[in-house]
């Protein structure tokens, strides 16, 4: 393959990465939350019920924030059936994934799991089969201090100090025909903006992310979208992006091309919040705030489309196993993120054990999958401000989604490095790629790791679970003359963090 040469400026600015864009997703389904991060008959369980294995797995993932407890779960959760004395508390059945839900697990014990883990709480509010002011009394729970009956109900249960939740998602995909509680997006809005404007009358400080349209392929998308922040208004803060991705048609060029369509999408998006906030202001004199971005799930999901439980405890739903491709697209993804980091400020990883997720557990075994890799190598290299990246080199043509570049790349400017990430999409050719930084010398490299496999359907088993997995390539990095260089296999993920000269 001829060379990629990727070139950057340092004044060239994108924006700030926003670290919320490395998170993740704890629903209510399957076994995510039960014989997932919480199985207190494990012999892994710690003194709280979790199991310390897969906390310790998430640790190497160092995600900023999580999302709870749903997905479609919350339209049909009513908060205060997961909080207090758990023997108190009632066995429902559950709805939207046809399970049995004890509600061993609720408010308190995510909250202080989060606490524990270092994770910033993001709680979804239900606007399905639950009312405005269930989801006032919620952030009422949380954040108020103690003297008034939600507070004071939060203190009689252990927690004197109000937990603080800043970020609060209005609902969960209102237009999709599937969800508990559907309504028009004119119904939708009035709904979720009597919720807004309580629950801020309660905790100014908190943020709302408002429903969005659930995907490209949705008859509503951009036009929903429209409607709900015209008439939200203020009391938006972000709209809420999904996306799944799938390898249906068993074609990976165009497979590990998608990250153009999760582009389109992104922009398509943005350009909706910009056309409101100018509707909304007033001859320049009134300057209306735009709605930024949350992309809040994301994943590679089509194998495996159990998602019914059958009125059982914990069943197992949607536990997809995923290959080297699904990897190099789950990096694509992050990519895609990064390189809009000026309105994408928050994404979750949908989800984060067992279900869809790169976690699986077999009773106390536990398994990384392919694509905890990709997403361990960026966060671990997400500080800094996104810089605008200049690919040239070959490209090819996507059955579904148009010309793209061989290499699909990112940056991250940091204090004193430059971190570089880049797929190689080829099925066959090595791709060698130069880093040039235009007005700084890169002097070294401080580190660069390299995810690969024998083939695009490679998978990691409980039997051998390293045949995809990083590898560290410090010395196939070249520096000469302020320019890296490196060969890029076929079908394989590179981050580097590069040494600079001092500004």
């Amino acid at each position: 393959m001829d060379p990629t040469t990727i070139t950057l400026h340092p004044r060239f600015h994108v924006g700030p990465v926003d670290p919320r864009i490395f998170g993740g997703f704890l629903e209510h389904m399957g076994r995510a939350v039960y014989e997932g991060v919480y199985d207190p008959g494990s012999a892994h369980a710690d003194e709280h019920g979790c199991r310390a294995d897969v906390l310790d797995a998430l640790r190497r993932l160092d995600l900023s924030v999580v999302r709870y407890p749903g997905g479609n779960f919350v339209s049909g959760y009513h908060w205060r059936d997961g909080v207090g004395p758990v023997e108190q508390r009632p066995t429902v059945r559950e709805l939207a994934w046809q399970s049995i839900e004890p509600n061993t697990f609720g408010t308190e014990e995510f909250l202080a799991l989060c606490a524990r883990m270092g994770w910033e709480p993001m709680l979804a509010v239900n606007l399905g089969t639950g009312s405005p002011e269930e989801a006032r009394d919620w952030v009422e729970y949380c954040n108020s201090p103690a003297g008034t009956r939600d507070a004071d109900l939060r203190v009689a249960n252990g927690h004197r100090e109000p937990h603080g939740v800043r970020l609060w998602c209005l609902g969960n995909e209102m237009d999709g025909p599937w969800q508990l509680g559907h309504v028009p997006a004119g119904q939708y809005a009035v709904r979720a903006q009597q919720a807004a404007k309580m629950m801020k009358d309660v905790d100014r400080a908190i943020e709302t992310v408002v429903c969005g349209s659930s995907g490209v392929w949705m008859p509503t998308f951009g036009a929903w979208d429209r409607e709900v922040l015209t008439y939200l208004g203020e009391d938006a803060d972000y709209i809420s992006l999904h996306r799944y991705v799938d390898n249906h048609a068993d074609d990976t060029a165009d497979f590990l091309a998608v990250g153009a369509s999760v582009d389109r999408q992104i922009e398509q998006i943005d350009a909706v919040c910009r056309a409101v906030q100018a509707e909304r202001s007033d001859g320049g004199r009134r300057h209306a705030k735009r709605a930024l971005l949350c992309f809040d799930e994301w994943n590679v999901w089509y194998k495996n489309l159990d998602m019914d439980g059958a009125g059982t405890f914990a069943p197992h739903l949607i536990e997809e196993i995923y290959d080297l491709e699904d990897a190099l697209v789950v990096a694509g993804f992050l990519n895609s993120f990064v390189r809009h980091a000026d309105v994408v400020k928050i994404a979750n990883l949908a989800q984060l054990v067992n279900v869809i997720a790169p976690l699986v557990t077999r009773g106390d075994e536990l398994l990384v999958q392919t694509i905890f890799h990709p997403f361990a190598m960026m966060s671990s290299r997400r500080d800094g401000v996104s810089l605008r990246t200049g690919v040239e080199g070959p490209t090819y043509e996507a059955r579904t989604n148009g010309t793209v570049a061989y290499l699909d790349a990112s940056a991250i400017l940091g204090a004193d490095r430059l971190h570089v990430f880049a797929v190689n999409r080829s099925l066959a050719e090595t791709a060698p790629v130069h880093v040039e930084l235009l007005g700084r010398s890169l002097t070294g490299v401080a580190d660069a790791e390299l995810l690969t496999g024998p083939d695009p359907k490679a998978v990691n088993t409980f039997e051998a679970p390293g045949v995809v997995a990083p590898v560290r390539i410090d010395d196939r990095v070249r520096v000469r003359d302020g320019v890296a260089s490196l060969e890029l296999p076929p079908l394989s993920f590179v981050a580097l963090s590069l040494a600079l000269t001092t500004s």
